[in-house]
């Protein structure tokens, strides 16, 4: 894991800084706290997400969750990185576990870039942030058991 200042990057910095100006949109009465993603596909589109809280607390959804959706209905299913922002100032905004296997469902080997409010982040990957997962592709190994319907 390396740690950056955002404003040294040259492909990944204008979008990927985008994840600050994206939690300026967060809807987050109950908690005050503030989330913004900035997802970027490997064809150089960028999608942007901010948490979305709920008053029934487990149907809000967090940044990078509505980052992802926002790319997959549009088509999109392969991504290069992500970078989360939030307004904590003595250390890198960290993804929950939900989130951390939502991004894994699309690879475990893309960039994550955990941000601060002055533009420095720690670059990480999924596989860094989720080890010894559990993915699409384990679905499709060969098991003991199966049900009668072959499911």
């Amino acid at each position: 894991m390396s740690h950056y200042n955002l404003s040294n990057l040259c492909l990944k910095g204008k979008s990927l800084a985008r994840s600050q100006g994206a939690k300026e949109f967060a809807y987050c009465p109950y908690s005050k706290f503030r989330v913004g993603a900035a997802l970027l596909a490997h064809d150089g589109t960028v999608f942007t997400g901010c948490n979305v809280e709920n008053a029934s607390y487990n149907l809000g959804l967090c940044a990078e969750r509505t980052a992802i959706a926002k790319a997959v209905s549009g088509g999109y299913r392969s991504f290069k990185a992500i970078a989360i922002a939030s307004d904590l100032e003595d250390q890198f905004i960290s993804p929950c576990g939900g989130c951390r296997q939502f991004m894994r469902e699309f690879g475990d080997h893309w960039s994550v870039y955990l941000s601060k409010p002055d533009g420095s982040y720690k670059e990480m990957t999924i596989e860094d942030l989720l080890p010894v997962s559990f993915g699409p592709e384990d679905l499709k190994k060969k098991r003991l058991f199966t049900t009668e319907n072959g499911s």
